[in-house]
């Protein structure tokens, strides 16, 4: 018996921390189809909710919203932090370079509020100062794109450190000029570390509720903020509906992102052992 339980130890342990992550999302999805507005007991299938979904004009159109900020903090991270990473990669010594990697790692360890508060307060002296911006949607893509630049930093930087740079110094042995070894050679090789940091500032973006309640304006709520102030009012299992399409639209990109890296890897390692193959093929002769 003891035995049994060191060897399946693991498995267990492991099953009772995914019990313990998935299972409110379980209840969630179900709940989400109650005829009813209990969230004690399930008195019946009804597609209701999803029909509200769809009239709660404050819900869809915070959707629409968090799109938008998500899609372009997305994009203004990966570019940022592509430089921010490969200045830190590549040049390893240059004046003021280690407070340039502490501020750029700064919102990595710092509390969102305390990001969300110090961005207030500058954008609020800004306005007064020069009269822009005004909070909106402007203000919530910047402080989202100060957070998503540090995260997505990480992930370009670690790749960056695992490039061979050999690639790159032969390009410019052959004549290559930096910005064409940049845009030519080191973008395609990191371009899967360019879609994970956009998909994580994406994410993160989307989900930020505590930034965007610091630097959102009158009339501008994401869909973290509506369904937070629906929270906080009572149970509506409107929000359990929207909650749900989240849930399975997250699902199907991150399972056709694994999909498709994990045919990549599969088709990148038969090249290799059909180049190996080869190689061996034209080496058999000669030996």
């Amino acid at each position: 018996m003891k035995q049994l339980l060191e060897k399946h130890f693991g498995k267990f342990w492991m099953a009772l921390v995914y019990l313990f992550l998935y299972l409110p999302l379980f209840f969630m999805i179900v709940f989400s189809f109650n005829s009813t507005r209990q969230d004690a007991r399930f008195t019946g299938f009804s597609l209701r909710w999803y029909e509200a979904l769809t009239r709660d004009s404050r819900i869809v159109d915070g959707f629409w919203l968090s799109i938008k900020i998500a899609t372009i903090t997305g994009l203004l991270s990966v570019v940022l932090a592509t430089f921010a990473a490969f200045v830190l990669v590549r040049y390893r010594r240059f004046i003021g370079r280690t407070v340039f990697s502490g501020m750029v790692n700064a919102p990595l360890v710092m509390p969102e509020v305390v990001i969300g508060l110090s961005l207030l307060l500058l954008m609020v002296g800004a306005q007064n100062a020069f009269g822009w911006p005004e909070r909106g949607m402007l203000t919530i893509i910047l402080g989202h794109t100060l957070l998503g630049m540090a995260y997505g930093m990480v992930v370009i930087q670690s790749r960056l450190l695992e490039m061979d740079r050999s690639i790159e110094e032969a390009a410019m042995d052959l004549g290559a000029r930096p910005h064409q070894v940049f845009f030519l050679i080191t973008l395609p090789n990191i371009y899967q570390a360019l879609l994970a940091a956009f998909l994580l500032s994406f994410t993160l973006s989307f989900d930020d509720v505590v930034i965007a309640e610091f630097l959102s304006g009158p009339g501008v709520n994401t869909l973290p903020q509506v369904i937070f102030g629906y929270a906080r009012r009572g149970i509506n299992p409107t929000i359990y509906a929207a909650a749900t399409l989240l849930i399975v639209a997250v699902t199907i990109v991150i399972v056709g992102y694994s999909v498709r890296v994990a045919r990549q890897t599969r088709k990148h390692e038969r090249e290799i052992q059909a180049a190996t193959r080869a190689e061996l093929a034209a080496l058999a002769p000669g030996a």
